[in-house]
């Protein structure tokens, strides 16, 4: 995947999640649930194997390796999306933020860094942000 210049759709997605949950002390289970359980259930992951899902995560996890990996996985992150699929993966990385239910600091640096590589308008990352809350709430 390092050799190829880009990221597919589905790829930049799965990567958005990856750089959001190895923020911090590195990627947890319940992470990883959230991330597997996005990719089987929502429409944007139609027909993406469990192969490919890890394929993409290996290849995420290999290019933060990288001198300069963060940079160039944002690069590549926004060139393999179009504007309304930016808002999917911010929203994807919200939601894996929220399944650990206590962001640190290094995860909400990240969640920034992610919604400045994708130009977001500041009104639609802060209605997204509140909806993944909402969602994780607990009575």
């Amino acid at each position: 995947m390092l050799a190829r210049a880009g990221f597919d759709p589905q790829e930049a997605l799965v990567c958005t999640m990856v750089l959001v949950a190895a923020a911090g002390s590195g990627i947890s289970d319940r992470e990883i649930g959230v991330m597997s359980g996005l990719v089987q259930t929502l429409p944007v992951f139609q027909d993406f194997s469990a192969a490919r899902l890890d394929a993409a995560t290996n290849a995420a996890v290999d290019l933060l390796r990288e001198e300069d990996g963060l940079a160039h996985a944002t690069r590549m992150i926004r060139a393999a999306l179009e504007p309304r699929l930016r808002e999917t993966a911010y929203a994807l990385a919200c939601e894996v933020i929220a399944a650990d239910r206590m962001a640190d600091q290094d995860s909400l640096r990240m969640l920034a860094l992610v919604r400045e590589a994708l130009k977001l308008d500041p009104l639609v990352t802060a209605g997204i942000e509140r909806a993944a809350r909402a969602r994780h709430q607990r009575a």
